[in-house]
């Protein structure tokens, strides 16, 4: 745990291949803040639908949902920080992780169907196929200023990601010793 005053669970969010994962295992490792990977929480019938290139309904995303929810809640209830990726593309999605928690902090990594669809081409052994992206883009919607994301352009590399969000967080680093 930091020096900050109170927990703080931060939802990085965007669409597939903006770089959640790779920026919540760089924050872990900084903060000392445990990291749930969104793919982790998926029951497997929706890994099997995506597999297959076939997206996601908001039916199959309630359980995933409740799930991210219920460890952000369990997070906070013992009193402890902690790091989760969801793409949380809809303004409804974000409303089951993050409304309602003050402690939850929602961070958009933001970037431009090139730049992803190059990085998503570029990865191996996973189950979300490229063809997938657009209707990612498509179901986007961007937070609103109501939402009080944090908005990160993924253009910089991944160090600079990190440096940025822990930045403007206003987030103590654990002392190194």
């Amino acid at each position: 745990m930091t020096a900050n005053a109170r927990p703080m669970v931060l939802v990085l969010m965007g669409v597939s291949g903006c770089g959640k994962s790779t920026t919540g295992t760089r924050l872990s490792k900084l903060l000392g803040w445990p990291f749930r990977d969104a793919d982790s929480f998926h029951p497997q019938a929706n890994i099997d639908k995506m597999s297959k290139g076939l997206p996601l309904t908001d039916e199959d995303r309630q359980p995933w949902l409740a799930a991210i929810a219920a460890w952000i809640d369990e997070r906070l209830s013992s009193n402890q920080s902690g790091i989760v990726s969801c793409s949380a593309l809809k303004r409804s999605y974000r409303r089951v992780i993050v409304s309602d928690r003050p402690d939850v902090r929602l961070v958009y990594l933001k970037g431009d169907m090139a730049l992803i669809g190059d990085r998503i081409s570029r990865r191996k052994n996973h189950f979300m196929p490229p063809a997938l992206l657009k209707s990612q883009f498509d179901a986007l919607e961007e937070p609103q200023a109501d939402e009080h994301a944090l908005s990160v352009p993924i253009v910089m590399p991944p160090r600079r990601v990190v440096d940025s969000i822990v930045q403007q967080l206003g987030i103590t680093l654990p002392a190194q010793g």
